[in-house]
């Protein structure tokens, strides 16, 4: 059996990303899930690191290491999305406090010594949040870059454009300074944009999936998806809600899901009206290197096979 893939999660849990740490914790034969750090996103920090133990914890996995990263971006005000995810990031079941710890070391310290620590390019870092952690640890440390195997990643859109402003996607959008960084870093990207997660959509069939599986875990999804997809089928007039941030997870374990191009991304930082827009030269129009795999379909009923049966082994 091949060895599992050590993964580092960057998240600022959001009801996706719920699901996405979830599908990490139920594959450990696949993914080896090193640590977990929290940034400041789509709630603030206080509530992302809370909402990723309490995902821990769903999993009953309490011995997870979850670290507190940054709490801010890099040079810009935080801006959340409450109006999405609810005031707790997690709304829809109730959900008791943590018990287990949150570890005391700093997410970026987290981060770079275990880059350092592990052997080179054996560590692939999957952000689920603003790409704020990541960026400042290759600031901080640059000797850690060339040492990362892949990072993948939720963030950005070509052909859907923005979900928060009419040209950016909300986690390149939050801290586009950062996005810059690990774009322009040379590390291998894969890149999971709206346009790959609007064909992930939820429906009542595969919510009631999740729900009939009859297990803590599946229950948890389903209220999740419940909540979540509401104001997207309301913004979108769609069927159901984009689960983004699994993506990110199901591409590590069944890359063959989806498809995509091996093109140049640039993150825009300049413009008032097109800050945070990933510049994706889908059709290779300029002569910029090729610097991110970025991902444009998905086999969705595929997607969801593989969440449905990982979500049933967990408690």
């Amino acid at each position: 059996m091949a060895q599992a893939r050590k993964i580092i999660i960057d998240t600022d849990p959001g009801q996706d990303d719920a699901v996405a740490i979830l599908l990490a914790l139920a594959s450990p034969d696949e993914i080896e899930v090193l640590g977990i750090t929290a940034v400041a996103g789509n709630v603030p920090l206080p509530l992302t690191q809370r909402n990723a133990r309490i995902i821990c914890e769903l999993a009953g996995q309490p011995e997870m290491r979850v670290f507190s990263g940054c709490d801010r971006p890099m040079r810009r005000k935080l801006v959340t999305a409450e109006h999405v995810h609810g005031k707790t990031g997690l709304d829809g079941p109730q959900m008791a406090d943590p018990v287990m710890p949150l570890q005391s070391q700093h997410g970026v310290d987290f981060l770079i010594e275990t880059l350092r620590r592990e052997p080179a390019n054996s560590v692939t870092l999957c952000p689920l949040g603003p790409l704020t952690n990541i960026a400042t640890a290759f600031e901080r440390a640059p000797d850690i870059v060339d040492r990362v195997e892949q990072i993948v990643l939720m963030g950005g859109a070509y052909f859907e454009v923005g979900n928060i402003t009419p040209a950016a996607e909300f986690n390149i959008y939050v801290d586009p300074e950062a996005a810059a960084i690990v774009f322009g870093s040379g590390v291998p990207l894969v890149v999971m944009p709206l346009d790959v997660t609007h064909k992930a959509l939820t429906n009542r069939a595969r919510i009631e999936a999740f729900r009939a599986i009859g297990n803590t875990s599946g229950r948890m999804v389903a209220e999740w998806t419940d909540f979540f997809e509401r104001f997207d089928m309301q913004k979108y007039g769609s069927e159901g809600a984009p689960l983004h941030d699994p993506c990110v997870i199901a591409y590590l374990l069944r890359p063959e899901l989806f498809a995509g191009r091996h093109i140049n991304v640039e993150i825009e930082t300049q413009s008032d009206l097109t800050l945070g827009m990933t510049v994706a030269d889908w059709w290779g129009v300029t002569d910029r290197p090729a610097n991110a795999l970025f991902v444009g379909s998905v086999d969705a009923e595929g997607f969801y096979a593989l969440l449905t049966e990982r979500i049933a082994r967990l408690p």
